[in-house]
């Protein structure tokens, strides 16, 4: 049928790979394909495409009418013409999902009771769409945007399908499959089968196919009116917090039941405690807010607990909120505590919460909205634009993502004042950047599906652009109104390429309008005012920006979120919240070149659990300009062009308690190693090999002991023959101290990581060894280690078990010591002399995934004997192991913290 149809593209290497995943689904006898591209790698294209080889009639379905222009165009472009009539009259029809999804409010029930099928409840129009499907046979049903059918039109898609057993299906998305709901995933195994998926954002990024990005962030505090009103707002919390801190509260006090809830793990009827693992796997929003708790002080650290970096938080107002309903739950309510009951109930409406029969009933906070919709995150906006245009000039094109045109409903009576009306507003972005004479010169734009404004200069010279459209004169000044005989269709396409041919330089306005389905290549600088979190929203957002730019083929797209905090308030950290969630699994290059997961791809100082003190937002800020201002750096960080293997792969932040290096050059093991007693030659399978490298060790040092004054021949003399050297006291000392310092200043995070690699290689739990450990530093004075060209489960599993192995030990199966040579005169003049004087130890945790018996035990010995220091591992689930975790006093061996991130290599 389409035989005579070409692309009207070469196509990409990605989209070549999904026509062939295509094409094999079909031949294996699957009728139906699920396709995930990333926003602006060809979807439309590729669907086109898939369509044309098939050769039978085609359905293309997509979410509005923007898109629906899109496929009618790009068909045009093979050759073809579409048609949009639901008698499906051309090849090609095109049509919005509402041609079908329309439903008539009255057939929903039937008559003698219960809900009608999805099918039995369509408009007229709606049924005679489902019958010319019908009636077509074979054909090809293309569903773009196809993740609105998992949460709007799945259950009518279910039924319409059941009656097109002949139609090839093809869904179209840039959602990935792991940002799913379990429920989404769940109905696309059963609608599609296996996902088909496509590369990567970032792929296709170092393809050259979308635009270099960078994800930045603006940190604010409410305003100061805003402020004061929080605080009063939240003082009812603040004293219900205070009071329960009172032993005279109730007759078993706040801090005495978490005690035995948490810390004693009291079963009743039950001699042993519930074991921490079990109360964290059943109630893990429970355990994670007593172990913050414990982090500020309030509780002592449970058995078994161990502290993470979610835990090194204040606790928030969610966390009092969990364990305030565990104690009115468990405690008050069964003793009859009604006078401490009431007083809790009372103060919860103040965060957003309201204590019922069955507990604590979460809702949204007048507090919630006060910073979601600050005036300081439009303050903000002004800053952001006004900085990027300093760095672009003219090039620079903006856009400014909110989720309404303007506030419809009347603010409570209790945000009077406090809020301005039209808080997170499209217009107020607009009257804000048109009043500040920085962002005026960008000649900002409103546009949405009901309005064009702008300020009377820019909405004059717009509407002279549009000459051929019947607008009515622009009058007056500030901000006006665009208005005439014409649609939403027409002013957004034009004001669009009005936006691209540089007549304004900022377009503002809601994800609705703006979001999937338009496209303007120029945008560069994208503003995200949006308080939706989904991934599909994520994604589609940012891809408005990563299009590639014909007129600049340079192009950096910068995505900024606007983030508004209040710490020290009630649920001033929901804002926060969003933004973590939105970067949630969204892939983003760090500043020393990483390609990460999560908020750590904005700063590597960042953390998912909670914002920076308010002190540092200036700093961090100034930080995001600077980097804003080196789009050049930001390209050479994605090294487009080279090789990648598309995988994710799990890595171990680590941040020293005191500036530190690691070694990162080479991953030779060391010829000495601590021991008992000074240093001895680490361990080899082959006593022959020992002495040989214990030899040639020695000799390549004779250079520093000959600067160091010591004869050349003696470089060369076994280590046990060094007390019998005949030198000067000073000299041997020099030599042994050298020889001490070498040993405990080689000591490093690498060496702990090489020695772990290792043992997962050997006992094929990992495909790589020590030779694939990266530790990098990211320019804050923390590492970044990992094991790369392995599975992803594996790289998970190495970074989870050295996150073990070097935070403190929580109940260990195993012990393995490390001792510390200290390379003073004393212990240099005892090692020259052949008695060498003990060393001080640390004990560290076998990892969980090394301790499950003693065989992988003692292959982690040997490793770590290679690389780390002398001793083995030791079964410590005992009496002995206890003492001796007390004497070290609970405390990391190595004196670091750390997080678990995810990137992509």
């Amino acid at each position: 049928m389409f035989a005579e149809l070409r692309p009207p593209y070469e196509l990409h290497k990605h989209q070549i790979r999904a026509l062939s995943a295509i094409e094999s689904a079909f031949a294996d006898g699957r009728r139906r394909a699920w396709v995930v591209l990333p926003p602006g790698a060809g979807k439309t294209l590729t669907g086109l495409e898939a369509a044309r080889r098939l050769g039978e009639p085609a359905v293309a379905f997509g979410p509005n009418t923007a898109i629906q222009g899109q496929w009618m165009r790009e068909w045009s472009r093979f050759g073809g013409t579409a048609g949009s009539d639901v008698a499906l009259s051309a090849p090609l029809t095109v049509l919005t999902y509402q041609a079908l999804a329309s439903f008539d409010p009255e057939a929903e029930v039937a008559e003698e009771g219960g809900e009608r099928s999805h099918l039995v409840r369509l408009r007229p129009r709606g049924r005679e769409l489902v019958a010319a499907l019908q009636a077509a046979g074979d054909l090809t049903l293309l569903l773009d945007e196809c993740h609105h059918l998992l949460d709007t039109w799945g259950e009518l898609l279910a039924e319409v399908l059941e009656l097109l057993p002949r139609a090839r299906v093809i869904g179209l998305t840039a959602t990935p499959p792991d940002r799913l709901t379990a429920v989404q995933a769940e109905l696309v195994e059963r609608l599609f089968g296996p996902v088909i998926q496509g590369p990567s954002i970032p792929a296709v990024v170092r393809d050259a196919r979308l635009a270099p990005y960078a994800e930045l962030a603006w940190l604010t505090e409410p305003t100061p009116r805003e402020q004061d009103w929080l605080a009063a707002e939240a003082e009812r919390f603040t004293e219900l917090t205070t009071d329960l801190l009172d032993p005279a509260f109730a007759d078993v006090p706040f801090l005495h039941w978490l005690e035995r809830r948490l810390v004693r793990r009291e079963v009743e009827g039950q001699q042993d405690a519930l074991p921490w693992a079990r109360l964290e796997r059943h109630e893990p929003e429970l355990a994670r807010a007593g172990l913050r708790f414990h982090c500020a002080g309030l509780l002592p650290l449970p058995e078994g607990a161990r502290i993470r970096e979610e835990h090194r938080q204040p606790p928030t107002a969610d966390d009092w909120i969990c364990l305030i309903g565990d104690y009115v739950r468990r405690c008050l309510r069964p003793r009859g505590q009604a006078a401490a009951v009431e007083a809790i109930r009372a103060a919860l409406p103040s965060v957003g919460y309201q204590l019922t029969a069955r507990g604590v009933r979460a809702g949204r906070s007048p507090i919630d909205r006060v910073v979601a919709r600050s005036e300081a995150k439009v303050h903000a906006v002004a800053e952001i634009l006004a900085a990027e245009h300093d760095s672009l000039g003219d090039r620079m094109r903006g856009l400014v993502v909110c989720d309404h045109e303007r506030a419809t409903a009347t603010l409570p009576a209790r945000l009077a004042g406090v809020l301005h009306e039209q808080a997170g507003s499209a217009r107020l972005v607009l009257e804000t950047l048109v009043a500040d004479k920085r962002t005026a010169l960008l000649s900002p734009m409103l546009v949405t599906g009901r309005t064009v404004a702008a300020g009377a200069e820019t909405a004059r010279a717009f509407a002279a652009f549009c000459s051929e459209e019947s607008l009515h004169p622009v009058a007056g000044e500030g901000v006006v109104e665009i208005t005439g005989s014409w649609s939403s269709r027409t002013w957004v396409a034009l004001a669009t390429r009005f936006l691209q041919e540089g007549g304004t330089q900022v377009l503002i306005g809601t994800r609705a309008m703006l979001g999937e389905g338009w496209d303007a290549s120029s945008v560069n600088t994208l503003v995200d005012l949006s308080e939706a979190t989904t991934a599909t929203s994520v994604v589609q957002t940012r891809g408005r920006a990563l299009r590639l730019d014909p007129s600049w083929p340079a192009k950096v797209a910068h995505t900024w979120s606007v983030v508004c905090v209040s710490r020290a308030r009630p649920k001033g950290l929901a804002d926060w919240d969003r933004f973590v969630r939105k970067h949630d699994g969204y892939l983003g290059i760090t500043d020393s070149g990483a390609i990460m997961a999560g908020v750590a791809h904005v700063h590597p100082e960042l953390s998912p659990y909670g914002p920076p003190e308010q002190s540092a937002f200036d700093t961090l800020n100034v930080s995001m300009l600077e980097r804003a201002r080196d789009r050049g750096r930001v390209r050479e960080l994605w090294r487009i062009g080279t090789p990648y293997e598309d995988m994710l792969t799990h890595v171990l932040r680590v941040t020293p308690a005191r500036p530190t290096a690691a070694e990162t050059d080479g991953w030779a093991p060391p010829t000495f190693v601590p021991a008992v007693h000074g240093i001895e030659p680490r361990p080899d399978d082959n006593s022959s090999k020992v002495a040989v490298a214990t030899a040639g060790a020695l000799a390549s040092t004779s250079w520093v002991l000959f600067e160091a004054g010591v004869e050349w021949g003696l470089a060369g003399l076994p280590l046990a023959a060094l007390a019998g050297w005949r030198v000067r006291s000073w000299r041997r000392a020099r030599v042994g101290r050298m020889a001490l310092e070498e040993v405990a200043e080689r000591l490093d995070l690498a060496q702990l990581a090489y020695a772990l690699a290792d043992t997962l290689r050997r006992c094929d739990l990992a495909g790589r060894g020590a030779e694939a450990v990266r530790v990098e530093p990211d320019g804050s004075g923390s590492y970044q280690v990992t094991l790369a060209g392995v599975r992803p489960a594996q790289s998970a599993l190495f970074s989870r078990s050295l996150d073990e192995l070097i935070s403190p030990p929580v109940r260990p199966r195993y012990l393995i010591p490390r001792y510390i040579v200290t390379p003073g005169p004393r212990q240099a003049l005892a090692l020259m002399a052949g008695e060498p004087e003990p060393n001080a130890v640390v004990y560290h945790a076998v990892p969980e995934a090394l301790a499950a018996n003693g065989g992988l035990a003692r292959v982690f010995s040997t490793a770590w004997n290679t690389w780390v220091s002398a001793g083995r591992a030791f079964f410590a689930d005992n009496h002995k192991g206890a003492a001796l975790l007390l004497a070290q006093g609970g405390g990391s061996p190595l004196d670091v913290s750390t997080a678990l991130r995810l990137a992509w290599e």
